[in-house]
């Protein structure tokens, strides 16, 4: 392997380990794109007609945590153009604990637009059709489980640790969107996108109680009472205790093209959804606006297993020690807490369909039309995903030349980080209009070297957010007395 593949599939690992909060794109909000109407159905563009094409109308990649950075996960080591990890025996874990909350998200989201038109209707009205392929993911893990895991046993002897807040799903759906815009007042625009939800696969945990008492002897203890749901081509084999011994991907589901279709189409995983959205003309010259996004929810019965912990056993426990004192590899301790926590569940043979809900977002806006052509805009963007709330603010200055031309540099807080810059910008080339933006662009940078290669990576990096696509475009509207301000065009 040559230095500089190995420090790519170092940024690649990075990346998963801050996997797994989506947040929306606040630099989209002001931007004169058709695809703003994601976050908020009230808005439109300028053009009168356009038409995503398949796959490449829209990517849209959200990935972030609220307690790692890149940098809190590999340092410099000795020499100094090498690198570690925090499970190296020489980086101090107490420096990558001190970044570790109670609770402590990993989210990821990722969007692929299949086809997506929008159209004027009469003098103010607007129509939008959406197909849409979403992965969502998301998982909150316990800060004592992190603690337990790097610092040993000793600190919590004869402890019960409370695991309560453990929770985690991942869904992949097919949605299927319909919304209609259209100016009631003068002032007042209101917009309303109804959603058909089909479920692929998924899997949930159903958390309703979970500790770990660390015994005098450094054993463990588990008290459990949780479910872990899933929807999928998957075989869940037992033992003659009737516990489970292996989870095996069902691949002779795909081996005719109507069980393959049969599986894709999601038929039999039925959901709706619902997103709603207004803008308000305060003034000639500022514009309030507001929305609720992605409420919903996803019925899953096909191919449901149901993997149930509701007893107390006691097993070896995670100690990642082993694997910093070199005794024992990661992989070997993966396998053997693994093996124990086998025998902690039973498999339901009821299959029971259960339920998952999409995360869902508010957002509160305002923007001040400084210019005919340019704006700046305040963004407030809240997102529920269970019990956690996750919240950013966002300040931006947006350019916008009609379609021929859309710009817009943001300033965002949120993730407990507040360097976080954002750019976007479009252009329209004849009918095709190319955009590329994202909230969160590394400011500072590590350089990583050996005697082969150089190579650049982020240090303080802890949200990705990319959004990149064309369009096809016609026509662009003349601004009307109750246009919006911050779509306002020659």
């Amino acid at each position: 392997m040559t230095g500089k593949t190995k420090y790519i599939l170092i940024l690649i690992l990075a990346v998963i380990i801050a996997d797994a909060s989506a947040q929306n794109s606040q630099v989209l909000y002001f931007m004169n794109l058709p695809q703003n109407h994601l976050l908020n159905p009230a808005l439109r563009p300028s053009n009168k007609v356009y038409i995503g094409l398949p796959g490449m109308s829209g990517i849209n990649l959200n990935i972030n945590n609220n307690f790692v950075n890149f940098n809190d996960v590999f340092i410099k080591g000795q020499p100094k153009d090498s690198i570690i990890s925090f499970l190296h025996p020489d980086y101090n874990p107490d420096k990558f604990l001190a970044k570790i909350k109670d609770k402590n998200s990993l989210e990821q989201e990722t969007t692929v637009q299949l086809l997506g038109v929008g159209f004027s209707v009469g003098n103010d009205g607007y129509v939008f059709l959406d197909i849409n392929e979403r992965i969502q993911g998301n998982i909150v893990l316990p800060g004592d489980l992190f603690r337990l895991a790097l610092k040993g046993n000793e600190g919590f002897a004869g402890k019960k640790i409370d695991l309560s807040s453990l929770r985690g799903d991942i869904k992949y759906y097919h949605e299927f969107g319909v919304g209609f815009s259209r100016n009631f007042t003068d002032k007042l625009r209101i917009g309303i996108k109804g959603k058909l939800l089909f479920g692929i696969a998924a899997a949930s945990i159903d958390n309703k109680s979970l500790g770990i008492t660390v015994n005098d002897d450094y054993s463990h203890t588990l008290d459990a009472n949780l479910t872990v749901n899933m929807s999928g081509p998957v075989n869940v084999y037992m033992n003659s205790k009737h516990n489970v011994d292996s989870v095996v991907f069902d691949d002779s589901r795909f081996k005719t093209s109507a069980g393959a279709t049969d599986f894709f189409s999601g038929k039999k995983n039925i959901g709706l959804g619902l997103d709603i959205g207004a803008t308000f003309d305060l003034t000639d010259r500022i514009v309030l606006s507001a929305s609720v996004t992605d409420l919903g929810f996803i019925r899953w019965k096909n191919d449901v297993t149901n993997l149930k912990a509701y007893n107390q056993f006691k097993f070896s426990g995670l100690n990642m020690l082993d694997v910093i004192n070199g005794t024992k590899t990661i992989d070997e301790v993966g396998k053997d807490m693994l093996d124990s926590l086998k025998n902690a569940f039973n498999v339901s043979n009821t299959k029971a369909p259960f339920t998952t809900y999409l995360p869902f977002g508010i957002s509160l806006g305002g923007s001040y039309n400084v210019t005919k052509r340019f704006s700046v805009g305040l963004l407030s963007y809240s997102r529920i995903i269970g019990k956690q709330l996750r919240e950013a603010l966002t300040l931006s200055a947006n350019l916008n030349l009609g379609n021929a031309f859309s710009t817009s540099i943001s300033y965002t807080a949120e993730n407990h980080r507040y360097d976080n810059l954002g750019a976007g910008v479009a252009f329209r080339a004849g009918i095709i209009q190319f955009y590329l933006l994202s909230d969160r662009i590394p400011i500072m940078w590590n350089k990583i070297k050996d005697d082969k290669s150089n190579v650049m990576v982020p240090a303080n990096w802890n949200t990705i957010n990319l959004r990149l696509g064309m369009n096809l475009v016609f026509g662009n509207r003349i601004r009307e007395k109750n246009d919006k301000p911050m779509l306002l065009v020659e």
